[in-house]
């Protein structure tokens, strides 16, 4: 007889033994041994039908192609540029793939500095880690303005909410751009007092990640601190 030891939204430990029996099915960062179904990790629980998934609740970014992240330079070649990444790995935006324009190699500097913001992309990771960025895809640019706040990576799909929610709510509530990378890093553009108040609101839903009802929770919050109906921030495209 098959029985699951947990529910949806628990917050579970390393070994913790989650399932009984062949009814469930083991999914991310869970495994199987014999009939029972194990936790690899610190994190909180998701049940999908049969399938035991867990969401880590803290760890480190782990750079994937196709990611959007935001990134900072931090250094300058010959063929373009080394963006740190928020990891312990660096990544290259070679010159042709910063613009969709022809830039000469004298010309780098018009597009990007040292310590400029970007939303890149991820577009190849090797076996050593050696990690490539694009810049020439719809939603990547420079950052101007606005202000960067950081987050656990790990805590980005609650920000982000089911299919946008969380994000559209915050959007709709403030008018502020907002830009989530999956490294962790969020850009926030929009009136000083809206800027702090998203800053507040995201740093809550990291603390506060593992609560049933944080949309609604947010929801309030978002009211209870915008005083004014917000002025839209057109979106960087």
């Amino acid at each position: 007889m098959s029985n699951i030891l947990v529910k949806d939204r628990d917050i579970v430990i390393p070994g913790e033994t989650l399932a009984e029996g062949m009814d469930y099915l083991p999914g991310d960062n869970t495994y199987r041994e014999g009939e029972k179904i194990f936790s690899k990790l610190l994190g909180l629980i998701g049940v999908n039908g049969r399938v035991i998934r867990i969401t880590p609740l803290a760890g480190p970014y782990i750079p994937t192609v196709g990611d959007k992240i935001i990134a900072k330079v931090i250094g300058m070649t010959m063929n373009g540029f080394r963006f740190s990444t928020g990891t312990a790995y660096s990544a290259m935006l070679n010159i042709k793939d910063a613009s969709s324009r022809f830039v000469r190699n004298e010309e780098m500097s018009s597009l990007l500095a040292i310590d400029d913001a970007a939303v890149v992309k991820i577009t190849k990771v090797t076996s050593q880690n050696l990690i490539d960025l694009t810049m020439k895809e719809p939603g990547l640019h420079k950052i101007s303005g606005g202000r960067i706040v950081k987050i656990n990576s790990q805590k980005v799909p609650r920000v982000i909410g089911k299919q946008g929610s969380m994000i559209n709510l915050i959007k709709n509530k403030t008018g502020c751009n907002i830009t989530v990378g999956q490294n962790g890093y969020v850009w926030i553009k929009g009136t000083p007092d809206n800027e702090r108040i998203v800053g507040e609101a995201i740093k809550l839903i990291e603390e506060k990640s593992h609560q049933e009802g944080l949309t609604e929770k947010m929801d309030v919050f978002l009211s209870s601190q915008i005083k004014t109906a917000p002025a839209k921030v057109e979106e960087k495209q």
